[in-house]
């Protein structure tokens, strides 16, 4: 698919500490190019990439952010036809989160803002964030508060679930943050782009950790399986690894012809699902590895934003039409 380079913010450096301190920013600023590139795909149909063996087993369809079509589609579990979900007005869409009473939250990044569907089939509306600067990732903690990667304001946002408005999480060094996963202690992980890492902010706001990972390239999506293993989609080398829980080696999950995997979601059936960004399509493997199967899709162009409904709420969003 072609590629176009966007008109962005400019990234000043510091000033040069030598020949290594070069290669690092050149780096960073390369990796920040590549955000920026997604940020300007054209908009316009893709060429569909052929669906492999086998249905989607049964569960709770996928929500797919289909950014190059400014839409999100649902991916039905039995294999059925696609759907859109009834958003207006969506430009280049990425994160998606649902909260517990079923409610989706999508980032709407061209807008610069994060758009809300109700359950119940009401009115879209727009989350009250402040100022928000290509919004990426989402997720919701289990009090109902939205986490959003504000990537070009280089902060996370949280919007409170009590309305009290937003605030800016305490964090360090952040460069064009990306996908977010909440912990089961209540810290949030965040995938930092640019600095090719993967934090984790505490949930009092006492401080930041580095997650000890290997060889990270412009990290992206995120998800967290029950038994509190992280996986990334390390975007920059076309694969997805996976953080053990406890602190275990890193492993790569086995995974064929991945180009740009974005977007991650669990199915809590042991199934690993892969926005598989510039192959315009979404995969499923097994979490242990194998049976590799390219879900049934129509026009996917650059899917990058992953995410099934909770366990209670299976929410009307009917599809409007089926492409």
């Amino acid at each position: 698919m072609e590629r176009k380079t966007a008109v962005s913010r400019t990234i000043d450096p510091p000033a040069p500490e030598g020949r290594t301190t070069a290669r690092r920013w050149t780096r960073r600023l390369a990796a920040a190019v590549g955000l920026l590139v997604l940020c300007a795909l054209p908009v316009g149909a893709a060429r569909a990439a052929q669906p492999g063996a086998g249905g989607s087993p049964a569960g709770p369809p996928l929500y797919v952010s289909d950014y190059g079509n400014n839409r999100v589609v649902t991916l039905p579990a039995d294999g059925g036809d696609q759907s859109t979900v009834p958003l207006d007005g969506l430009v280049r869409p990425t994160g998606l989160a649902w909260d517990a009473a079923g409610r989706l939250y999508v980032s709407d990044t061209g807008n610069n803002r994060v758009a809300a569907l109700p359950p119940d089939g009401g009115e879209q509306s727009v989350v009250a964030t402040g100022d928000l600067s290509r919004p990426l990732g989402l997720a919701v903690d289990p009090a109902g508060n939205l986490f959003i990667a504000d990537s070009f304001n280089d902060r996370i946002v949280r919007v409170a679930a009590d309305g009290s408005g937003p605030a800016v999480l305490p964090t360090t060094g952040l460069l064009h943050p990306w996908g977010l996963a909440i912990a089961s202690d209540g810290g949030l992980y965040v995938s930092d782009f640019v600095n090719d890492r993967v934090v984790k902010v505490a949930a009092d706001g006492s401080g930041q950790t580095t997650v000890a990972t290997v060889g990270l390239s412009q990290p992206t999506g995120l998800a967290l399986n029950a038994a509190g293993d992280l996986y990334v989609a390390d975007s920059g080398n076309n694969r997805v690894v996976k953080l053990p829980a406890g602190g275990g080696p890193q492993t790569t999950v086995p995974t064929t012809g991945l180009s740009s995997p974005l977007g991650l979601a669990l199915d809590g059936s042991g199934r690993l699902y892969v926005a598989d960004g510039f192959n315009n399509r979404v995969v499923r493997v097994r979490e242990t590895g194998g049976e590799q199967v390219t879900l049934p899709s129509t026009g996917l162009n650059t899917p990058t934003g992953l995410a099934f409904p909770p366990p209670a709420a299976r929410p009307p969003h009917g599809p409007t039409h089926t492409p």
